[in-house]
């Protein structure tokens, strides 16, 4: 088995989007004599399965103010929080592809990993999960593609929960969609059942271990590495860009959804309704008592097609005379009401 981290030019890379797009480009590119382990640890992230709305599956005003980083991955599932708290095991299996499905099978070697670093309580739960006492410490996903498994799953050694729920909890008040609320799962931590040698261990020292025990192997400079070079870097550094960095992508890619909004302003009440698709001003409709001299029309055409950011709304509302519209209202108390 060929291990690849994200390591270039002897840094670690914890950038979780090139973590990604680096795992997405070794699957599709990478065809060596061997398996391959990727493992990673990166930044706070949250990512979103392939089919999800992000509106509604993050808390976007504390993602902002916490610098937390959001990218959508290719495969299904749930909205998941990762930090330097947790490790990141993803691999490409081509030497026995009959596992595929067989969630059993892909946990032993990682349940054996575990029981031996002290963590004798850590079992299969449910489909594709890994529990302690019943919360939940990991969960697995796998695809079949050109003869190959591409799969994966977390290790959370210790993250930061708090950061998870309210990252993981969206503070939209009316909101009506399609999509997974992923927050509701109980979790647990795995350093506490470890044994006392390593209770102290870093996130880096963790991963090494369970590396070491994987490819059973005695000290993490036995492991048989493959280096990215140059041109591999070039690759994902494109992907990364067009597509794991991309508004578009990560936020474009939600479905249809549609919200209310109502707040008294000094002019009046406003009540704003809006049908959002791929994360843009589909529709837009305004109601309320407030006195304007203008039809309000114009005001809902300035915002259909504008992204859900409040840069963009801003932008759009400020090539505007709301007072016109509205009476005594400012486009930030508008964006604030629809972002609300």
């Amino acid at each position: 088995m060929y291990l690849i981290e994200p390591i270039r030019n002897g840094e670690y890379i914890a950038d979780g989007a090139v973590a990604l797009a680096l795992q997405v480009y070794v699957n599709e590119n990478l065809f060596l004599d061997d398996d391959i382990l990727l493992p990673y640890y990166c930044d706070p992230k949250v990512q979103i399965g392939r089919f999800q709305n992000t509106a509604v599956e993050i808390n976007q005003d504390y993602v902002d103010e916490n610098d937390i980083q959001v990218v959508r991955r290719d495969t299904g599932g749930g909205a998941v929080y990762v930090d330097r708290g947790s490790v990141n095991f993803c691999c490409v299996l081509q030497n026995d592809t009959s596992i595929y499905g067989d969630f059993q099978r892909f946990y032993q070697p990682v349940i054996a990993a575990l029981h031996h670093l002290g963590a004798t309580e850590v079992e299969q739960s449910g489909r594709n999960d890994l529990a302690i006492n019943g919360k939940k410490i990991s969960g697995a996903a796998m695809t079949l593609t050109d003869g190959r498994i591409y799969g994966g799953y977390s290790l959370l050694l210790d993250v930061d929960y708090e950061a998870m729920m309210k990252a993981l909890n969206p503070n939209r008040k009316k909101i009506e969609a399609k999509g997974i609320k992923s927050v509701r799962a109980r979790v647990g931590e795995i350093r506490d059942y470890l044994d006392p040698q390593y209770q102290d261990v870093t996130i880096e020292q963790f991963k090494d271990l369970i590396i070491e025990q994987l490819m059973d192997i005695d000290d993490i400079s036995e492991a048989k590495r493959y280096e990215l070079t140059d041109e591999d870097w070039q690759a994902i550094d494109e992907l990364v860009e067009k597509k794991y960095k991309n508004w578009e992508w990560n936020y474009g890619g939600s479905p249809r959804y549609n919200y209310n909004r109502n707040e008294h302003f000094n002019s009046g009440t406003v009540d704003i309704s809006l049908d959002i698709s791929g994360n843009r001003i589909e529709a837009c409709r305004i109601y309320g008592d407030f006195f304007g001299k203008g039809e309000i029309k114009d005001v809902e055409q300035q915002l259909e097609g504008v992204r859900v950011v409040k840069a963009d709304l801003l932008e759009a509302l400020n090539d505007i005379d709301l007072n016109y519209y509205f009476g005594d209202i400012t486009a930030e108390e508008l964006v604030d009401l629809i972002l609300s």
